[in-house]
């Protein structure tokens, strides 16, 4: 039987208050230690909410259906039989339903459940007073559906003006019946708009054994940003001791937020972390401070510091700014303190402030660029300022014209170095042409340089240099393309052989000081780049011819199963300019392979071979086996004949493997093959359900620490261990670094196929 919705308006007022708009009702504790990587985030599947859509009724109208239905005198009506009571936003389903106009309260019982769009509850009983606008369900299981999470409640009490409460109340976002943690309380209340609840003697249990205790706890109800704890990070390290890092979030306004975190080390104190972070329209930044006064780990008790300043704005459409400001107290501060920006290989930090002008036609740049400089390292030239300003335009006939030109101003921090004062200005005409088969370049430019150079007693420099280059480019290439099998399957071969003719004029440069220029290494892509430094102190000359060729294996789906390019640089005369000498008239053959060997198998490999000794200068080989996103192994080897007088020679192994249900494990073990030592060994071991992951890290790595003489220690290694605990659903995501690329050799794809 179907009534009729006017005969029970005076009802429908009860049901109205009792949808439930809690996006985290139940975000009752956060327990976590270490900050390891982002927990890949399965989750236990969704309570079933049998609320349909389609049920719903416009806003003001309440629906009763029934088999047996029973009215006195239009003040009772009692339900009997599949009683299903509907309104717009919830719906109660029971045996029995009784509705008492006199005393305003609606009763069902037998199998009751109360669903809505967000909550799910099953009792034996509902009480509904629809004169305080309040709803009493005793000795509940409920199941929140937006939050995979469920529980129990000896009383589940929703009120229109106190908001919802639970008694004797249990959580977990566990499956039902294997409930790895839970939560049991005293109470959990949540008042009306209001965007935190609390939670009051609150234990945790994991494997029904308590962890903790907490009286009262806060905790955020919606998804809007709120102040309180983070995850705390527990760790142990030979440079630290034991740690436990306890982070405080601020949410001062929604473009701005603070985290406070106090560090204690049982081997040098307590420091203390701040980060601000500021997002606008237009401008976006942070500001990092970490303080330790008096570390107890060091000889004289020094005070030690950090700090980092970011900064990306756009003054208008053209225009933006942007600020990368870092400094420290000592060269070994990240290496004993670590650093979420920084590594211990690290030998600069950046201190730039830049204005920047982009248009199609013309960009302008003014920098200033300073360093923090690590260890005992020659002290990095700073340009402040230094302006660059790049034109270009269209010509008939397809040509192009462009103009590259700046202006700096360098000097030194130890304030015995030459300092100087560059304007270069090098206008270029060029004519491209590109097809689908193949590309042309003929280029031609003029390269004017100025030198005001101080403080050079004592040296070769000048004062006052002028040098004018010329330079002439020709550059071709053709794709050629044929039909082939591969392994059984159609695909696409590709020969693409390209050159490159390249002159430079000599002038001699030797009486230039050295900027912002080093020496830079020929890969296959260096071979064409037609430069052999960086900066503008030194441009070599040239009369050289680059040949090179690249095959390409294509698949029916456009995907690149297999690359291998060939190339080096004929010269027709030897240089003058003494820092790019050398002893043949042709570089070193470098080669590139990338090869997808089935579905499973990737292989990437650059090698540079002297032609003159046949001996490899420099390469690197990847190997990698990929069955799955979590199954995983990789070999790789890198070789340096001469980097700095010293050879290199290193061996990596890295894989990942789930080993058992539930289990993954990750592990990783560098070695130098020169010096037989391991310089990295790193293992982790990750148990994940859908409601809760428990991570075992622990390493072994060389520090590179420096000495007192600045000098970098190549003998030093640090140990640690790490533990993470994540319980899903009652403190968002973990944060920090992925296993796979954490540690000091992070893991790398080996290959660079389109």
């Amino acid at each position: 039987m179907e009534l009729n919705p006017r005969d029970f308006n005076h009802y429908q007022a009860a049901f109205l208050p009792y949808r439930m708009k809690i996006k985290q009702p139940l975000h009752v504790l956060c327990f976590s230690v270490c900050s390891l990587s982002a927990v890949a985030q399965e989750t236990c599947p969704a309570p079933a909410n049998t609320f349909v859509v389609e049920k719903r009724l416009p806003n003001g109208q309440i629906q009763v259906i029934s088999n047996m239905t029973s009215i006195q005198q239009d003040n009772f009506a009692e339900f009997e039989g599949d009683v299903e009571i509907t309104n717009k936003d919830s719906q109660i389903i029971a045996n029995k339903a009784q509705i008492n106009r006199t005393t305003q309260q609606l009763i069902a019982t037998g199998d009751v459940s109360y669903q809505n769009p967000q909550l799910s509850v099953t009792s034996q009983k509902v009480l509904l007073n629809t004169q305080n606008n309040r709803m009493e369900i005793a000795d509940t299981q409920y199941e929140l559906t937006t939050l995979n999470a469920r529980g129990q409640a000896e009383l589940l009490v929703v009120d229109q003006s106190q908001g919802l409460e639970l008694n004797g109340v249990t959580f977990s976002t566990c499956p039902t019946g294997q409930e790895d943690w839970l939560v049991h309380a005293d109470s959990i209340t949540v008042k009306p708009d209001e965007t935190r609840g609390v939670a009051r003697n609150a234990f945790f249990y994991v494997q029904d054994i308590p962890i903790f205790y907490l009286p009262y706890y806060s905790f955020p109800v919606t998804d809007a940003r709120e102040t309180g704890l983070l995850f705390p990070q527990i760790g142990s390290s030979s440079s630290t001791g034991f740690a436990y890092e306890q982070p405080y979030y601020l949410n001062l306004d929604p473009q701005y937020d603070a985290t406070i975190t106090p560090r204690y080390m049982t081997k040098r104190g307590l420091q203390l972390k701040t980060e601000f972070r500021y997002l606008t329209e237009n401008n976006s930044g942070q500001i990092d401070i970490e303080y330790l006064p008096n570390d107890s780990d060091s000889t004289t008790n020094e005070d030690r510091y950090f700090y980092r300043f970011t900064h990306k704005g756009a003054l208008s459409e053209d225009w933006e700014v942007n600020v990368d400001f870092n400094g420290l107290s000592d060269d070994n501060y990240i290496v004993d303190l670590g650093s979420d920006y920084y590594n211990s290989a690290d030998t600069h930090l950046f201190r730039t402030l830049g204005l920047h002008y982009y248009s199609d036609a013309l960009n302008v740049s003014l920098q200033l660029r300073d360093f923090e400089i690590l260890g005992d390292h020659d002290d990095t030239y700073r340009a402040l300022p230094e302006l660059k300003l790049d034109y270009v335009t269209d010509l008939p006939a397809g040509f192009k014209f462009d103009i590259h030109s700046e202006l700096a101003r360098f000097d030194n921090a130890n304030g015995t170095s030459p300092k100087a004062t560059r304007a270069h200005i090098a206008p270029t005409l060029s004519l491209p042409l590109e097809n689908s088969w193949g590309e042309f370049l003929a280029e031609t430019s003029v390269m004017h340089t100025v030198y005001r150079q101080e403080d050079i007693e004592g040296t070769d420099l000048s004062r006052d240099v002028s040098r004018t280059l010329g330079q002439a480019k020709l550059y071709g290439a053709l794709v050629f393309e044929r039909q082939a099998n591969w392994f059984g399957g159609n695909v696409t071969q590709t020969l693409e052989p390209r050159a490159q003719y390249l002159y430079t004029s000599y002038e001699d440069q030797s009486d230039i000081g050295l900027y912002d220029t080093t020496r830079l290494f020929n890969d296959f892509a260096g071979l064409f780049r037609g430069q052999e430094f960086t900066g503008l102190d030194r441009i070599s000359d040239k009369n050289q011819v680059t040949l090179g060729i690249t095959s390409r294996i294509i698949d029916e789906d456009n995907r690149e199963q297999f690359k291998l390019s060939l190339g080096q640089i004929f010269y027709l005369e030897d240089n003058k300019v003494t820092a790019a000498s050398k002893e043949d008239d042709r570089s070193a053959l470098a080669a590139e392979l990338d090869w997808r060997i089935g579905s499973k198998w990737l292989a990437h490999s650059e090698v540079q071979v002297s032609t003159q000794t046949d001996k490899v200068e420099r390469s690197s080989i990847g190997l990698e086996y990929r069955l799955a996103r979590d199954k995983m192994l990789q070999i790789n080897h890198r070789f340096v004949r001469d980097l700095s007088g010293e050879q290199i020679s290193q061996l990596g192994l890295t894989a990942s493997w789930p080993i058992a249900q539930d289990w993954y494990w990750v592990g990783r073990w560098y070695r130098d093959i020169d010096r037989h030592r391991t310089i990295e060994s790193y293992t982790g071991l990750q148990y994940e359900s859908c409601c809760w992951a428990l991570r075992i890290v622990a390493q072994r790595q060389l520090t590179s620490r420096f000495d007192d003489n600045g000098l970098q220690s190549t003998d030093e290694f640090d140990s640690g261990i790490a533990i993470q605990f994540l319980f899903k659903g009652i403190g968002g995501d973990s944060s920090g670094r992925d296993m796979l690329r954490d540690g000091l050799f992070g893991y790398r794809q080996p290959y660079l196929l389109d």
